[in-house]
């Protein structure tokens, strides 16, 4: 790839800063200092500045045309991009000092679910054949890593077929005992409401959607659960009530009714998580897991969602425990502060 001089600047720190410091995201912004998130806290480098000729000219030379039109546009773009060994998630976004870019890296390596320490219901829900599996948390809580490794255990353990959808493709899958079809949006499918109800027509055994935006995506993948699918999503929500009540809300009035019975017949499990600043350095993941009992199907039905906390309470035969409760176990091993 030619690059010229201010995009050279650019791909030159993008390959660079990985290799210096321990990092999960770049920020970039016109006429400010390059900075990056090391272990949840924000480095400024206030002896390099980001010029906006810099980061226009990287996202030209990076982006097709039709994307960095698309940015010069609206002042929103989504695309990914490879330099050299490092692999990026990029967010293009307009601001009142100018363009500006916020870059999560990529581990091109998808990691193992034993080492992530998942909770048990999770593998346990690895071999359902139908149903919705929502991993939920906040921008950088973890959400694609896990859900790359139970994607990668049923790659390894199951004969299926996989169909992933997703904004941008992060890791990628080879095929193992499962074949794997990967999607992009943008680059191979207009939207996840058009990907999801072609997989429908394309034998898919799981379903993996980069996430949960609207009515018609929500709708659509409540439809493949319900109709013999193994579907997985993520929605930015903070706990399982929560997350219930996000996809209930996304209908209107006069559907949520409906919509409670479909959540309750398809869900299998709610997985929320964040990740906390580990003692002595590094991360650590907290959980919360609602498994989607007799109980937990009823209280949904029923409207009676403030109930189901109580459930996850007394669930631990179950796999389920609350966020609060992981929190107490983290600090008791010391691992937290």
């Amino acid at each position: 790839m030619q690059l010229s001089p201010n995009a050279q600047i650019m791909w030159d720190r993008l390959e660079s800063y990985p290799q210096e410091y321990s990092l999960s995201d770049l920020h970039i912004r016109s006429n400010s200092p390059f900075s990056i998130r090391s272990e949840g806290s924000i480095l400024n480098f206030e002896d390099d500045p980001v010029t906006k000729e810099e980061i226009l000219e990287f996202v030209e030379a990076t982006a097709t045309k039709e994307q960095y039109e698309q940015f010069l546009e609206t002042g929103d773009l989504d695309y990914a991009v490879q330099t050299g060994e490092f692999r990026y998630r990029v967010n293009c976004l307009k601001t009142i000092k100018g363009p500006a870019m916020v870059l999560r890296l990529i581990v091109s390596e998808i990691p193992d679910i034993e080492k992530l320490g998942l909770p048990e219901a999770v593998h346990n829900v690895l071999s359902k054949k139908a149903g919705l599996v929502l991993v939920t948390g906040q921008t950088g809580s973890g959400k694609s890593t896990s859900l790359a490794a139970m994607i990668d255990k049923i790659n390894r353990t199951r004969n299926e077929h996989i169909i992933t959808i997703e904004d941008p493709v992060e890791f990628v899958h080879q095929d193992k005992n499962s074949i794997i079809s990967q999607r992009e949006v943008g680059a191979h499918t207009d939207s996840f409401a058009a990907a999801i109800k072609g997989a429908l027509r394309e034998d898919p055994d799981i379903i993996l959607m980069g996430e949960m935006r609207d009515l018609e995506t929500i709708s659509m993948a409540l439809t493949a659960a319900e109709t013999g699918h193994l579907v997985f999503g993520t929605l930015h929500s903070s706990s399982a009530p929560s997350t219930i009540t996000r996809l209930v809300d996304a209908f209107p009035p006069e559907q949520q009714e409906m919509a409670r019975g479909m959540i309750a017949g398809s869900i299998q499990l709610v997985l929320s998580q964040q990740l906390l600043k580990r003692k002595g350095g590094g991360r650590v993941g907290c959980f919360e897991v609602m498994v989607a009992t007799s109980g937990i199907r009823n209280l949904i039905r029923e409207d009676k969602i403030p109930q189901i906390p109580t459930i996850m309470q007394t669930g631990a035969q179950y796999g389920m425990f609350t966020m609060e409760k992981y929190y107490e176990q983290l600090v008791k091993q010391d691992l937290v502060g």
